[in-house]
């Protein structure tokens, strides 16, 4: 073997020792492995189930926030047949003039992010951190037109990101 082959090959594995010893300094000192998950939430803070569930995970209530008979009826028959589970469907008190209004407490938080999709990201939100349950309300509004089809929905997914805890909540640990 040359003495310039030799001087290769140390020069190589000298190079693999230090990227082992950088790797190994990097993953010791990662101070940010806990990040986002519920280790450095407040006191009293509920934790925010952040998973994006699939439509078959999803439990819904279908309420009609306008004065259009039945249409509560045939958007829950919409989401039925794109495998959401509709708990309920019935008519809101007062009018939602917006496209809808998604109502969900700390365990709904990647149920309603994925409904989001399903209105284009034009509906609005209403967090409720006393919430128990796991079921989204969706309110639809005077500006309903319709829902998303599935090219929209994965587009509006793409766009939105991965669902976020929201304000005074905390992300739920994976394992949790």
């Amino acid at each position: 073997m040359s003495f310039a082959r030799v001087r290769a090959l140390v020069v190589v594995g000298l190079l693999a020792v230090l990227a082992l010893v950088f790797v190994v300094v990097a993953l010791v000192r990662d101070t940010q492995g806990g990040t986002g998950l519920a280790g450095g939430c407040p006191e009293g803070w509920p934790l925010a189930d952040v998973t994006l569930r699939e439509p078959k995970d999803v439990k819904i209530n279908v309420l009609n926030g306008t004065d259009q008979p039945g249409l509560a009826a045939n958007v829950a028959d919409d989401f039925r047949n794109r495998k959401f589970q509709v708990k309920k469907e019935g008519n809101e008190k007062k009018q939602v003039d917006d496209v809808a209004v998604l109502r969900y407490g700390p365990k709904g938080v990647g149920s309603a992010h994925l409904l989001r999709a399903y209105f284009l990201d034009n509906a609005e939100y209403d967090y409720d951190a006393n919430r128990k349950d796991d079921t989204v309300d969706v309110v639809l509004g005077n500006a309903f037109q319709q829902l998303a089809t599935t090219t929209e929905v994965n587009q509006s997914l793409g766009d939105l990101g991965s669902p976020v805890a929201p304000p005074g909540s905390c992300p739920m640990p994976e394992d949790g």
